[in-house]
């Protein structure tokens, strides 16, 4: 994990001393080193836009592939290959966390770096280092984008301040010295930002957001990016319209769905949740905004959107149940725990967790995948607008939302005609509408305001409370499927009986929650289409 300031300096900037600051007893002599590093990206610079880099770089104490992933909580992660032969071409062991970011496109060299650091280091009293302050002067070209083009050099001087075993409040005193002394913070993200800025058109390389854009996970990076679509065409004095929020909010899940790829791909923990979610996020959209874009290309997007969703499903929802069971087990009197339950229980979820995330992975290196990802860049590089796209997003929206609750509507009246495990599987139908609701009512939150934002809420709670409902068919499975082979190897199997009756009542009560919750959402559902 990467933690690090970046300043600009004149040639003529002097380094402060730095060995007064609280905590640096010590700063050790200068070493000189010669940095040679060529960046590796797409044509059109995928990797750059998205805030990731991908070099090869020798000279230094860290010599080899590098990849850079986008800044999280102040740090970023970088990854590290040997260098091995491969020079002109990255190795597929180093691009592959990069493809969900790269699709089916190929990295090729875009710029080389030359960079003459000189390396000090602020030490503690018991010879710690806390940090690397770098003092880089750096030469950087451009490689020619086409034929016969020229390359594109750009000099400057830059100090670069690393933590290795200090805190954030070093970070930020060693960045006060070196201002005060003339310093100025950085402007650009990263080196090979700085050099292709210049040499490639604006609309190539665009800003990156100091919050990252549209970036961010689940509902908040629909709402972020159709709220910036919304603000956007009113700076521009225009009216806003369906297309121009619609649009917006499928590319915050894109870039959510891209964000939970790369954690997948590097052992995330809530990776392939996720993903899961931006891909179902990604279909309600189109779903519900099918008058908006043009259902030719968004249907099939929804069928393979669909498909990656039950790729996934086995890594995610095992691992949910089994984790319940655990700590429903931790819960029980010792003495109706039969046999060595909890131990089967972590056994099998291991098991099944090793099998769910190969399956994952393969999923995610299918070229059908791939694809996808290809024909989601497609979609809002070169949108097919449907009949209601020019139109009011007020309008628009509002109609999405009362459509999405007829369907609701309609689901939940059917599960009240129904009984035992009818009522279960159309209840699972009214969970699937009240998502469609809550998704679309997420895209709306921008325009529509407070009662978007009311119903959001209340189809959350509704989804939770059956979606706990819908766990224990799963739980459940994992109870008498795990009680089976508790039996057969010779072990008492009373407590998994005990396990699947305790989630039969979870599901009684999750459904009578549903039943109070409803009428409220109801009244959401209208408020919000009316706004």
């Amino acid at each position: 994990m990467e933690v690090e300031r970046k300043f600009e300096a004149e040639e003529s900037f002097e380094l402060p001393d730095l060995a007064d600051l609280d905590g640096v007893a010590a700063v050790g002599e200068p070493e000189e080193q010669e940095l040679e590093a060529t960046y590796h990206d797409t044509p059109d610079l995928r990797l750059l836009r998205s805030r990731v880099t991908l070099r090869r770089r020798t000279g230094g104490s860290d010599a080899g592939w590098h990849v850079k992933l986008p800044a999280a909580a102040g740090a970023r992660r970088e990854l590290h290959q040997p260098l091995g032969r491969a020079a002109r071409t990255a190795p597929k062991a180093v691009v592959a966390p990069l493809l969900g970011l790269l699709g089916t496109a190929t990295t090729a060299p875009v710029a080389t770096l030359s960079t003459r650091r000189v390396v000090r280091r602020l030490q503690a009293e018991d010879g710690r280092v806390l940090a690397e302050v770098a003092d880089d002067t750096v030469r950087g070209t451009a490689l020619a984008a086409e034929p016969g083009e020229p390359a594109t050099v750009t000099t400057w001087r830059e100090i670069e301040v690393e933590l290795v075993d200090g805190d954030e409040a070093l970070l930020q005193a060693v960045g006060d010295r070196l201002v005060a002394a003339g310093a100025e913070v950085s402007a650009s993200p990263s080196k090979v930002a700085r050099v292709l800025g210049p040499a490639r058109a604006a609309e190539d390389v665009p800003a990156v957001p100091a919050d990252g854009g549209t970036g961010g996970t689940g509902g908040k990076a629909t709402k972020k990016a159709a709220k910036k679509a919304a603000r956007e065409a009113a700076d521009a004095g225009r009216q806003v319209t369906a297309g121009d929020v619609v649009l917006a909010a499928v590319a915050g899940q894109l870039a959510a769905l891209r964000e939970a790829d790369i954690a997948v791909r590097t052992g995330g923990p809530e990776g392939v949740h996720d993903l899961r979610v931006a891909c179902r996020r990604l279909r309600s959209i189109f779903a519900a905004y099918r008058t908006v874009l043009a259902r030719e290309v968004t249907d099939p997007l929804r069928d393979e959107l669909q498909w990656v969703g039950s790729e996934l499903s086995g890594a995610r929802d095992g691992e949910v149940a089994l984790e319940h069971l655990r700590a429903l087990v931790a819960e029980q009197p010792p003495e109706l725990v039969r046999g060595p339950v909890a131990a089967r229980l972590e056994q099998t979820e291991n098991r099944d967790h090793e099998a769910g995330e190969r399956r994952a992975l393969r999923a995610l290196t299918d070229r059908r995948y791939l694809r996808l990802l290809d024909e989601l860049d497609a979609l809002l590089a070169h949108p097919l607008h449907g009949e209601r796209a020019g139109e009011a997003a007020p309008v628009v929206l509002a109609d999405a939302v009362k459509r999405s609750g007829k369907r609701l509507r309609r689901a939940v009246h059917a599960a009240e005609d129904t009984t035992g495990e009818e009522r279960h599987h159309a209840l699972h139908e009214a969970r699937k509408a009240a998502k469609r609701v809550r998704y679309t009512a997420e895209v709306a939150v921008p325009v529509l305001g407070a009662a978007a934002e009311g119903l959001v809420a209340c189809a959350k709670e509704v989804q939770d409370v059956l979606g706990d409902a819908q766990d224990t068919v799963v739980t459940r499975e994992y109870a008498l499927r795990v009680g089976r082979e508790a039996a057969a190897a010779g072990e008492d199997a009373w407590t998994y009986g005990r396990l699947h009756a305790l989630e039969e009542a979870r599901a009684d009560a999750r459904e009578a929650h549903f039943w109070d919750l409803w009428p409220a959402l109801r009244s959401a559902v209208k408020a919000a289409a009316k706004a």
